[in-house]
């Protein structure tokens, strides 16, 4: 379970450097928030900086899911690794029906992957 762990704390760090080029003004935005600006406005600059917040987060319930750490109770771990699981199929579903085409191609399956990691883990 380590290892499917490490492979998804890859991906969550990969995103995270990503949202970091994204709010910093790097012109990745047809790859990120529905692809409709090439460098992102402020306010989904700002969404960027809270997605990054969202996969260090992600990350400590992912290694701590397949035992690797333990710094949360283990009840929240075991609800939390659930809502992740979710919150990646969603993202499956809206970076799918994306209008932009290098969103649907890049981000769908980068979701579908967390999605399984989190699934794998939920069902230790």
């Amino acid at each position: 379970m380590v290892v499917v762990a490490v492979a998804g704390v890859a991906v969550l760090a990969g995103l995270a450097v990503f949202q970091a080029l994204l709010n910093g003004g790097a012109p990745l935005g047809r790859f990120a928030w529905g692809g409709q600006h090439e460098v992102l406005p402020t306010r989904l600059r700002v969404g960027s900086a809270v997605g990054i917040a969202v996969y260090a987060v992600a990350a400590l319930v992912v290694l701590q899911a397949a035992g690797a750490l333990t710094v949360l109770p283990r009840g929240l771990v075991d609800v939390g690794i659930w809502v992740l699981t979710g919150y990646f199929a969603l993202g499956v579903a809206l970076n799918a029906a994306s209008r932009s085409r290098p969103e649907r191609l890049v981000m769908t399956p980068v979701a579908l992957a967390l999605t399984v990691v989190c699934l794998v883990l939920a069902l230790r």
